[in-house]
Order: C-alpha cells, then structure tokens, then sequence
C-alpha cells in the first residue's frame, strides 16, 4: 500500500481513536463553526441594523398616533413627519440642515465624536456620551408645538431607550414612548406596556425654581412629578429616573431646551 504522502493525508491516515486525530478534528469543526457564526454575522449586521431603525421608526409613529391630536396637528401644518435636526449638546445649538442617519451609541463610543463622562455626572450609568444628539420638532403656525429627545440609560439588566415628547412649554410631558428594553420579563418589561406609558402625559420636568423632579416613585404617585412605579420593579424605575434626570439636566438637553427656550427652533 502506497504511503501517504501529504501532512493532511498522513493525518486522516491516523486511525479514528488517536488521540492527535481526535482532537485535530474537534478543533477543526470549532474553527468552521466559528467562521460560519462570524459570516453569517458579518452579513446580517446590515439588514438587523435596518430591523432595529424600523423598530424604533414603528415606535416614534406609534408615539405620534397615541398623542391626543397630534396627527391632526401635523396635518393642518401640512408636515408628514416631525422635522429631525442634530443639536451640540455643549452648546445647545441646532446644526444647519436634517438628520440622514445618526447612531448616538456609535457616536459616543468614538473618541472624535464622544466624551467620557465623569462618574459624578453620570447618574444615567451611560459611561460616554456622543457630542451631538438627532432630535426631533413639531412646528405649527411659525411656533413650536413638540420637540421629542431621545435618550437613554442603564436600567436593571439592560439598557433602556426611549422617547420623551415635551409641550410646547419644554417642561410639560406629552409622552414617553420605551423604545428598547431588556429588564426582567413580567416585572421591569412592562415600562413598555401601554397602559403604564400613559401614566407620562400631564407630568412636570421641573418645578418653578428650574429644579428637576421628574421621578418614578415607588407605589402610587402623589405630586405632578411623579409616576407611578411598577410593582417588583424598584431597579428598573430608579434607572428610568436617572436617564430622565441625567437627560434633562446640564449634560444632556438642559443646554439645547435653555437656548430653545431662549431663541426659539428658528
């Protein structure tokens, strides 16, 4: 019989309980597996990006449709959808021109277009922050009517995205809309449910000294700062609180709706 010749062949050549052979093999179809994982990751990453932006448009929409004559208003102001613009958060300044497409994690993790938060500011538990946030306005008649601010934070077990709609007044809630979440199902999961989302509308931001009050509450709500919390899930508020709280403050809106407020959306 003719002896083998090539590394690979002499290889299979072993006989199936060698233990050379055996473990040649095991690591072989790990590294196939492997290289399977990362091309099939590689070439869905697009279309799961594009899922997830269609998820969160669908929500914004859905956000849209729950507010109590918004569509209407939008309509008589012959708008489609809510103007999208990009905002310095240091400075609080629209940038010139739309939003095409803005990822603010992604923004934030990279060194030229994020900053590193210091621990005493970083109620939300967000680590970095990017430089400049896509937010969105609703203008009627020449005069704001909306401006919905995305925002986010860490949670129980996962991080929390959401929408916050403000009045025209830039303290008043018109809607908070979950729009990602991971918290613990049965529990810190219904912060997206319906009925727990319409708790939001009529709330207060901040009280008359500039003070911000917006907070979950543990039980039942008693002043119009608060919300009722969600039973078995103190964890998941409290990290709702933060994100608002964080959000709002002088690290991340508080700059833009001063000046908004100040200036107006012109």
């Amino acid at each position: 019989m003719a002896e083998a010749r090539g590394p690979w062949a002499r290889f299979l050549a072993r006989p199936n309980e060698d233990p050379v052979k055996a473990l040649g093999m095991a690591g072989l179809v790990a590294l196939g597996a492997a290289l399977t994982v990362s091309t099939a990751a590689t070439l869905l990453e697009p279309r799961q990006a594009a899922n997830l932006e269609a998820a969160r448009a669908a929500r914004m929409q859905a956000m849209i449709e729950a507010l109590p004559g918004l569509r209407e208003v939008m309509e008589e102001a012959g708008v489609t959808e809510l103007q999208s613009r990009l905002v310095d958060l240091e400075t609080g300044r629209m940038l010139p021109g739309g939003v095409m497409a803005f990822d603010a994690e992604q923004a934030a993790r990279d060194p030229d277009t994020g900053v590193e938060l210091p621990p005493e500011a970083d109620i939300a538990g967000i680590g970095r922050r990017e430089r400049v946030a896509a937010i969105h306005l609703l203008e009627r008649d020449g005069a704001l009517a909306l401006v919905v601010l995305p925002m986010r934070g860490s949670g129980y077990q996962s991080t929390i995205h959401a929408l916050l709609a403000l009045e025209s007044d830039l303290d008043t809630v018109a809607a908070l809309t979950v729009t990602e979440q991971g918290e613990t199902p049965g529990l810190g999961a219904q912060i997206e449910r319906a009925d727990w989302q319409a708790l939001w509308p009529g709330r207060r931001i901040a009280d008359d000294s500039g003070t911000i009050r917006i907070e979950v509450v543990r039980g039942a709500a008693t002043t119009p700062y608060e919300v009722d919390g969600v039973s078995g899930a103190t964890r998941t508020g409290n990290g709702v609180t933060a994100m608002l709280r964080f959000w709002m403050g002088p690290w991340g809106y508080g700059p833009f709706l001063d000046r908004l407020a100040r200036e107006g959306a012109g």
